[in-house]
């Protein structure tokens, strides 16, 4: 009895025909709302980049004090640096306004680190006005307080040498410090200070007797 043989099949070869041909692959779907997205986060970057350059740039020159200015003190050079400051709604002074400043006076007590604005200067001093005088002290060790500085209040005190007769008494209640020297250990030297002219001359007349000291007044302006 006769088997009819099947013919071998070749692997080698694989499919062959419409087999083996590769299926269609679907295109891939966009996102329009994901590019969409993108584009608006790198015009977000850029603009606020932009904003940032535009920024640090639009800064002005301003007047900071740096060193303390008394009220109705006049400004000098040295208590005047330029600092820059963004652009803004502040009364700020300009620096280039600095040549004027120093020809007003301050109209209140200014701290080093301040920056300066329109309404802490005048024109004319309140301090150095008609009916007043300026005195000068020197003053020994125990006579005035460590680390008084020019625009510092003070108040005069008759103090009686040994020798002297009467009792302590307060000249003048408050006296602007005009004007700072001190020795090196700083509890001595000599200072100018404002005061009324009719207590000028009793002020000017211990003075010279030593039997003068001062107290500071530390908050008035």
């Amino acid at each position: 009895m006769r088997t009819s043989e099947k013919p071998a099949v070749n692997a080698a070869a694989g499919l062959s025909g419409p087999a083996s041909r590769k299926l269609p692959v679907p295109p891939r779907e966009r996102k329009p709302a994901l590019a969409a997205l993108a584009v608006l986060l790198i015009l977000g970057g850029a603009l606020a980049t932009t904003l940032l350059v535009l920024r640090s740039g639009d800064r002005v020159s301003a007047i900071r004090i740096v060193q303390q200015v008394g009220a109705g003190q006049q400004f000098t050079a040295q208590a005047l640096a330029e600092v820059k400051i963004a652009d803004s709604d502040l009364d700020y002074v300009p620096w280039s306004q600095r040549n004027l400043v120093v020809k007003s006076f301050a109209t209140v007590t200014i701290l080093p680190g301040t920056l300066l604005t329109n309404d802490m200067g005048t024109d004319a001093s309140n301090e150095l006005t008609q009916g007043k005088a300026t005195v000068g002290l020197a003053l020994k060790p125990g006579q005035m307080p460590a680390g008084l500085e020019e625009g510092d209040r003070v108040q005069v005190v008759f103090v009686p040498s040994r020798t002297s007769q009467g009792q302590s008494r307060v000249l003048t209640p408050s006296a602007l410090v005009f004007s700072v020297e001190k020795s090196k250990t700083g509890n001595s030297g000599q200072i100018t200070i404002v005061v009324d002219s009719s207590a000028s001359p009793e002020i000017v007349a211990f003075a010279a007797s030593g039997e003068i000291a001062v107290a500071e007044l530390p908050g008035a302006s």
